[in-house]
């Protein structure tokens, strides 16, 4: 372990050839992290300081059996107030772009659902999470059975306004990714509560859910940074090469 001051810059590591310049920036790029989580909390504190949002529908989706494995049928009826498990629980729902304008799944909302998948169990503890397309209940699970998403629950909205209601979706039945925070009064009332979405200004139209995604934060950790990539269902003939070569 180091936590030791040297030359006025707090050491991360205990390699003895590290120049004075790299330590200087590095100590510089370690106040700004300091700030940037001071403001990540700030920022969490002024969405958990939200008035009280407006009230919304009870919305029935189409839900096939818990277990993806278990096939498709039967489809039930399930309401979004029989999302919440327990009293004081959100319901954290992840909007697909998937159905209806958008005849394939999104790769870039499969890459956030791919992570999300891996800690549900973790999220399970204290929010109600639920992934929520307009496709139908059948290709949705599909995709979700072939990308392994066993720790999921999937709905579809395809025959609700949901997601339009919501800003995810227009009246054309073009699809956007979004988030959305739902919560329910002790008297069974249920409220808006939050919705973010990856555009959230004329000179940002694709950042705006990236805390959600763990990738683009691990490239922003190197030199190389995140550059223009983007997430796919089959990465190139020179991307495979390149892992087949470093393996």
């Amino acid at each position: 372990m180091v936590h030791e001051m040297v030359n006025g810059a707090f050491r991360q590591t205990n390699l003895t050839n590290e120049s004075g310049e790299y330590l200087t920036k590095r100590e510089q790029l370690r106040l700004a992290e300091i700030e940037l989580m001071r403001q990540r909390e700030r920022v969490a504190e002024l969405r958990r300081g939200l008035s009280k949002g407006a009230t919304i529908q009870d919305y029935a989706f189409e839900e096939g059996p818990a277990n993806l494995d278990a096939g498709d049928a039967p489809v039930r009826t399930v309401r979004l107030s029989e999302l919440f498990t327990a009293p004081n629980r959100s319901v954290v729902a992840y909007h697909f772009m998937y159905g209806k304008k958008n005849t394939s799944p999104c790769p870039m909302c499969t890459l956030i659902i791919d992570g999300w998948s891996g800690v549900a169990h973790h999220l399970a503890q204290n929010v109600d999470v639920v992934i929520v397309a307009a496709a139908d209940p059948t290709v949705l699970r599909a995709h979700a059975r072939a990308r392994g998403w066993n720790n999921l629950r999937f709905l579809s909205c395809g025959a609700n306004t949901f997601k339009y209601d919501l800003g995810s979706e227009d009246k054309e039945g073009n699809q956007d990714s979004t988030v959305s925070v739902l919560t329910r009064d002790s008297d069974g009332t249920i409220r808006h509560f939050y919705t973010a979405h990856p555009s959230i200004a004329k000179d940002i139209k694709e950042r705006g859910l990236d805390l959600l995604c763990p990738v683009y934060n691990i490239l922003d950790l190197t030199p190389q940074g995140r550059g223009d990539w983007y997430a796919s269902f089959d990465y190139s003939p020179k991307s495979r090469a390149s892992l087949k070569a470093s393996s």
